[in-house]
């Protein structure tokens, strides 16, 4: 026999009507029955079957505001647009919930300032970008800007041509909790930046790429740390003229951690000596510099530096890594990109081999290392987990075998352009009892059968062959700014295309051989670093890196 029972309204609702429930009583209890379901349609209501429901309820209306904000943060951005189009509500719990924002910084943007930053009154992050056809904003949106958005702690900038030391200085004086501010293809030169960091006092980390201005001949001008010297950890320049006038802000940085150059003319020697002995630096990225074994005899100052990149530096030989080795006894993750010139090798590798005993990562590139200094490697380097060997005339079967045999630790290897045949592969079969990933390309003496043979012997070991491409590739290995999270893929290092000529020693000819090299700044076709991120849970069992 069929009972009804009218629910009554959750408190604190809106609507009036209750919602009534209908149901049948059987032998078991009561219970809703949902079998042969019959939509009927009322004017205000539908019911299906035995089931009543007031369509007028609006029950996202007893969702709070901060779960609603919540709700919308597993959203992606499509999807959080559209819920903003649902309701009044909606659309304001959407727009205070936001701190993110990426905005298209042309000229017309100054009309909509007031009414954006109405909405988005939350916004921590925030991204202005303009294309070199557009007209940017000017020094007037940038101080509304400021003025709107003084709970910044992320600023980045490109190609805003009609920004000047005005409105940089304002942004400096109005966003107190600025920490990481980027900048790309701008016009201010080292008066923006210098107005900007005069101002500054929070600023952690600087980025600046492709700065034009830094070169005016009329007023050459350094940059200095200024309000930021006790604050700033990180700095990166990249495709910067004359990037040695930022000497003074890297050697005034007290608390300067990172330091990555990439592609930026100038001679680097007497910039890296700038740096003091009791300087904090840990990370730092030579890439396609004008830097020879003074910077990096200058670099082994900082013995508390872990991370080291020296990618496609012709001039840096085996002196200039000893020197780091020798110093440096708490390094962890070194990248060398030797460009096939045959002036780091050995040598190198077996003073590696013999101070750096908490290295985890290595990754050679254009180098050429033996059986011996491989042999000292593994015998030495016993925390190693992540190794790649890339374009290597003498890493053959031999040289895999010894990695096989002494490298108990390795999680991860690569191999990539290699005279590595299927005999050196099997040798993994029994070796590295904690190889979890291993990657082999373009290796023309690696067959298919291997790979399968490899898998079926350790089955909980990844194995990733590419022996179809066998062609050589033209490539970039720098490395990458990329912020993401990135998937457990292992990236290799590219091979060169080509044997560079033999390069000169001599200090007069560095200077052509540097531009017959690099052209102006070797091309814009970035890839990114050399095993960008091994894998995401490397990063916990290796600390922060």
């Amino acid at each position: 026999m069929g009972q009804s029972q009218s629910a009554p309204s959750p408190s604190g609702s809106t609507h009036n009507r209750p919602i009534t429930l209908i149901y049948s009583a059987t032998a078991s209890g009561s219970e809703v029955k949902n079998n042969n379901i019959n939509y009927i349609h009322h004017d205000d209501a539908i019911s299906y079957n035995n089931i009543h429901i007031d369509i007028d309820v609006d029950y996202t209306g007893e969702i709070p505001d901060d779960c609603l904000a919540l709700i919308f943060q597993f959203l992606n951005p499509g999807d959080r647009k559209r819920c903003s189009l649902v309701s009044k509500r909606f659309l304001i719990v959407e727009g205070q919930s936001r701190h993110r924002l990426a905005l298209n910084a042309q000229s017309e943007i100054l009309q909509f300032i007031p009414s954006l930053f109405s909405r988005f009154d939350s916004v921590t992050k925030l991204s202005l970008r303009c294309d070199r056809r557009s007209v940017s904003l000017n020094d007037a949106a940038l101080i509304l800007i400021s003025l709107r958005c003084q709970n910044l702690t992320r600023l980045k900038i490109r190609g805003c041509r009609e920004v000047t030391e005005i409105g940089m200085s304002s942004l400096g004086l109005n966003c107190k909790k600025l920490k990481k501010f980027s900048c790309g293809s701008c016009m201010f030169g080292a008066k923006g930046i210098n107005a900007f960091l005069d101002n500054c006092s929070t600023l952690e980390e600087l980025s600046v790429k492709r700065l034009r201005g830094v070169n005016d001949a009329a007023s050459p001008e350094s940059v200095g740390p200024g309000a930021a010297a006790a604050t700033l950890k990180s700095v990166y320049l990249k495709e910067i003229y004359n990037g040695q006038f930022f000497g003074p802000l890297i050697a005034g940085a007290k608390k300067l951690k990172t330091l990555k150059l990439l592609r930026c003319l100038g001679d680097w020697d007497k910039l890296l000596e700038m740096i003091s002995d009791n300087n904090c630096l840990s990370e730092v990225h030579l890439e396609r510099l004008q830097v020879s074994d003074v910077g990096l005899s200058a670099l082994s100052n900082c013995v508390n530096l872990e991370i080291l990149h020296i990618v496609k530096t012709p001039d840096c030989s085996n002196v200039g890594v000893v020197s780091i080795a020798e110093r440096c006894k708490y390094l962890r993750k070194l990248h060398i990109d030797g460009w096939k010139t045959n002036r780091i090798g050995n040598e190198a590798l077996i003073a590696i081999a013999k101070h750096s005993v908490n290295l985890q990562e290595l990754v050679l590139i254009g180098v050429n290392p033996n059986s011996i200094s491989l042999e000292a490697i593994a015998m030495n380097c016993q925390k190693l987990e992540r190794l790649a060997l890339c374009g290597s005339e003498t890493i053959a079967d031999g040289e895999i075998s010894c990695i096989a045999s002494k490298c108990v630790a390795l999680k991860k290897l690569c191999i990539k352009g290699c005279p590595v045949s299927d005999e050196g592969i099997e040798a993994f079969a029994w070796g590295c009892p904690n190889l979890v990933k291993i990657k082999v390309k373009k290796c023309r003496n690696v067959t298919v059968e291997v790979g399968d043979w490899l898998r079926a012997r350790r089955g909980s070991l990844v194995v990733n062959l590419d022996v179809c491409a066998v062609e050589v590739e033209t490539v970039d290995a720098s490395a990458s700014e990329s912020g993401g999270a990135q998937d457990d893929v292992v990236e290799f290092p590219p091979v060169a295309a080509a044997q560079p000529e033999s390069l000169t020693t001599s200090a007069s000819g560095r200077g052509s051989v540097f531009k017959t090299r690099f052209g102006l700044f070797g091309g814009r076709s970035f890839v990114a670093s050399v095993l960008r991120r091994w894998s995401t849970g490397n990063s916990s069992s290796n600390g922060s890196s």
